[in-house]
């Protein structure tokens, strides 16, 4: 799983999720990516297994570049507990995803299909709704 080594504050607050993202919006390593089109919280199980999933289809061609990294610790107080006594137990870690945020990006020397296929396998696996964008060539297509 995908967590931070050290952390300045152990608990934070929630947040607010308002707006598009304020940076991360293009695709700077790959020629797909997989783009957020609304707020959510991606965990790092989610992020593991649709990079699992990525990986599984594209076999041995290709490379992932991994966009999103969960840096938001989430806490939850045990079942059956009374209110009060403080905040609970950081449980797991979170990503921020705010629209416009590129997630995943695949490239080096994949067909457009397997990229596309494993975008839309990995898609599968989030809390999200995600859109599939493409690097303009030179011809003016995508792709």
């Amino acid at each position: 799983m995908l967590m931070p080594k050290k952390v300045k504050h152990r608990k934070q607050f929630k947040g607010r999720m308002s707006g598009p993202a304020a940076g991360g919006t293009n695709l700077n390593f790959g020629d797909f990516g997989l783009q957020a089109v609304e707020c959510g919280w991606l965990s790092s199980r989610q992020i593991e297994s649709g990079r699992r999933a990525m990986t599984r289809y594209i076999k041995r061609g290709g490379n992932i570049w991994i966009r999103a990294f969960p840096d938001k610790p989430i806490t939850r107080k045990p079942a059956e507990t009374r209110m009060g006594k403080g905040k609970g137990n950081v449980e797991f870690w979170v990503a921020v995803v705010k629209p416009g945020r590129i997630m995943f990006e695949v490239g080096g020397g994949l067909p457009e299909d397997v990229a596309h296929e494993a975008l839309r396998l990995a898609q599968y696996k989030f809390s999200i709704k995600t859109k599939i964008v493409g690097r303009y060539d030179q011809t003016g297509g995508v792709g």
